[in-house]
């Protein structure tokens, strides 16, 4: 099976195209955005070369209908989902910081931290933690944004706002909500026997308000780990079971690739790429508590300009 790391759409009045680290962002009539979920696959801000089968339909199924289960909190960009790798939507002015929201000492965090920083984004961490363990309260870990092949940067409250990238106040604004929102994917992970380790959200503005946008609790953007296994593990030092890209990562450093110059990124075997499809699956259905139906690969370049454009004739362009 072919995996979809690549897309040339005509929908018509089209004013811009982004090819991004994963989707593929198509600006119609300057007003709206349709993004397609390829299945592209990145680690450590780099885009690995292969594709993995069923990976953009389950991120787009996944923030879709968090996208929904969050609507109240904040507003957001979508419109509406007319194929299960699109979602079309509004086109917002991005803001250019991620925000980072950990609820435990774990992945890069937890590498910052053993090698000595207790401080992470101007955030004070405290002495004597251990991998894994629960934050106090969760903390906001905000990043640069990086255009394609760069890395993001870590950066802190303070220089956000002295450097004039985003004011204080909508800094705050967004502060809260990233913390509204956190507890909502906390409450949902619950609910199905995950714990909602740490996630991103990004946000931009349309009208002079600010709306969530791109993606939400998707593996690629999310770490999960099982509810039921968490203190054991804990207890005993041991790795957690989690749902995440993490574990792509760790298979990467295993192989010797982290992402720094010179470093060559491993073979992805047809067992690798199986491997970590069916991880994506898993958590899909684990976090919606839905059975994932497989949509077919055979006629989808059509079947997705079909629905796209099918959509776009309701808007009014």
């Amino acid at each position: 099976m072919n995996a979809i790391t690549r897309t040339e759409f005509d929908f018509g009045h089209l004013t811009a195209k982004y090819i991004g680290k994963v989707r593929d962002v198509y600006t119609i009539a300057d007003n709206y955005l349709v993004m397609v979920a390829t299945d592209r696959i990145s680690a450590f801000d780099v885009v690995l070369p292969k594709g993995i089968p069923y990976k953009g339909q389950v991120l787009n199924q996944i923030a879709s209908s968090f996208l929904d289960l969050t609507s109240d909190i904040v507003k957001n960009w979508k419109i509406a989902s007319p194929d299960p790798m699109v979602t079309v939507g509004y086109k917002c002015d991005s803001m250019p910081v991620e925000m980072i929201v950990r609820g435990y000492l774990t992945g890069s965090s937890w590498r910052a931290y053993k090698s000595g920083a207790r401080q992470i984004c101007g955030v004070h961490i405290p002495e004597g933690m251990k991998e894994h363990q629960k934050f106090e309260t969760p903390i906001i870990t905000p990043t640069t944004k990086a255009e394609v092949g760069s890395h993001d940067e870590d950066i802190s409250r303070e220089e956000i706002i002295s450097r004039g990238l985003i004011s204080e106040r909508d800094y705050s604004e967004m502060e809260r909500i990233t913390l509204e929102l956190y507890q909502r994917g906390c409450e949902i992970a619950g609910s199905h026997g995950l714990i909602l380790v740490d996630t991103k959200y990004e946000f931009g503005k349309r009208n002079g308000e600010i709306y969530l946008i791109d993606e939400i609790h998707t593996p690629d953007s999310s770490r999960y780990f099982y509810a039921n296994t968490y203190q054991e593990l804990f207890d005993k030092g041991l790795q957690q079971r989690q749902l995440s890209k993490e574990f792509v990562r760790e298979w990467l450093m295993d192989n010797h690739f982290s992402g720094k110059a010179g470093e060559t990124i491993p073979e992805m075997t047809e067992e690798r790429i199986n491997i970590i499809s069916d991880r994506y699956i898993e958590l899909y259905e684990k976090i919606t508590g839905k059975k994932f139906e497989k949509e077919d690969y055979g006629d989808i370049y059509d079947r997705i300009e079909g629905n796209v454009k099918n959509m776009l004739a309701r808007l009014e362009l």
